[in-house]
């Protein structure tokens, strides 16, 4: 079992806290929690890995200000720091956590040893290959927002919005890991501190991507992507490659999105070669 400590206002878990090698601090996604990650940091055997809950989600506080990428760069630096590792850590971030570490990495390049973003916003998320289903998410949110405020938040925490989004999403053929990824959004994707802090953060989600900062990052950078995202296509994908001064590209076949979900063995596995 991962241990549950807590750095300031940020809530976080460590993985096997006295593995021999290296440090890798994980990043979730938009709406998610730890949890999302916690099937590839079980496969990350003999790495240290550390991850937090996002501030405004699960059980981090929110910012007293917006919930922008720069001000979850800026957090992301004091939480490492404060960690006070021996060493710079390997930095991962998953979907909308792929945007703030690209961010990060750029603005303190000195403070992270090699960059893993898996499934990666690469580019415009409102001209993905499924931009229909990316614009009926923003007039969700946009009504989410518009409505009285018990209403809304409860539209946001609407289980049939919830599923919507897990069944899009899904790719697997399997029946028990498609149940355990329904549980998993239906438990975890409406552990938010407020209404305020989904629209901040579904606005930065879809404000920036990747590739704004692809060419700033030098340090080495692993994509790992599924080859039916419908969020970031592989060929906007391999595109995206081709701005980092330093990256190499894994792909994984018959997975869309859920990369951490349905393949958490072969994220590791692409981690492992990758970071050692």
């Amino acid at each position: 079992m991962p241990k549950h400590l807590k750095l300031n206002d940020t809530d976080y878990w460590v993985y096997n806290d006295n593995a021999k090698l290296s440090t890798i601090v994980m990043i979730h996604g938009l709406r998610g929690t730890h949890h999302g990650l916690d099937l590839i940091a079980k496969n990350l055997d003999g790495y240290r890995v550390i991850v937090p809950d996002l501030p405004g989600f699960g059980e981090s506080k929110p910012f007293d200000n917006e919930h922008s990428i720069p001000n979850y760069a800026k957090w992301l630096n004091k939480f490492i720091i404060d960690l006070r590792l021996p060493e710079p850590p390997a930095l991962l971030g998953h979907s909308f956590g792929s945007i703030i570490v690209s961010n990060y990495a750029v603005i303190y390049p000195k403070t992270v040893r090699k960059l893993i973003l898996e499934n990666p916003i690469g580019a415009p998320a409102l001209k993905g290959p499924r931009n229909f289903m990316s614009k009926l998410a923003t007039g969700y949110y946009w009504l989410a927002k518009k409505l009285p405020k018990p209403t809304g938040t409860r539209l946001l925490r609407a289980k049939p919005a919830v599923m919507a989004m897990s069944i899009t999403m899904a790719k697997t053929h399997d029946i028990t890991v498609r149940k355990f990824i329904h549980n998993q959004h239906l438990q975890h994707f409406n552990s938010f501190a407020s209404r305020r802090v989904v629209d901040e953060a579904y606005r930065a989600s879809i404000s920036s991507n990747v590739s704004d900062f692809a060419h700033g990052i030098n340090v080495p950078t692993l994509l790992i992507a599924g080859d039916i995202d419908d969020i970031t296509s592989i060929a906007d994908q391999e595109k995206l490659l081709k701005l980092f001064p330093d990256a190499k590209l894994v792909v994984l076949n018959g997975v869309g999105h859920l990369t951490h979900y349905e393949t958490p063995v072969e994220v590791a596995n692409a981690i492992k070669r990758f970071v050692s």
